[in-house]
């Protein structure tokens, strides 16, 4: 039962990231660009907030082991 899950959620992800991949791919190339460009933004954006977000846990956590 849990393979049928795993196959599933496999499909969906690659159907999104065909559908995505081929959005990209039929744009013209400024719309391209600036979807790559928003893109990249977001990302780097979601990578900051879980950076900061990791931080913030790992200081908890030494705080609460060396701090008891």
């Amino acid at each position: 039962m849990a393979n049928t899950g795993k196959a599933i959620a496999t499909l969906l992800i690659g159907a999104a990231v065909g559908a995505a991949a081929g959005y990209i791919l039929a744009t013209d190339k400024e719309r391209r660009q600036e979807d790559l460009d928003n893109l990249k933004n977001k990302v780097a954006s979601l990578q900051e907030r879980l950076k900061a977000k990791f931080a913030k846990h790992n200081q908890d956590l030494e705080q609460e082991i060396y701090n008891g």
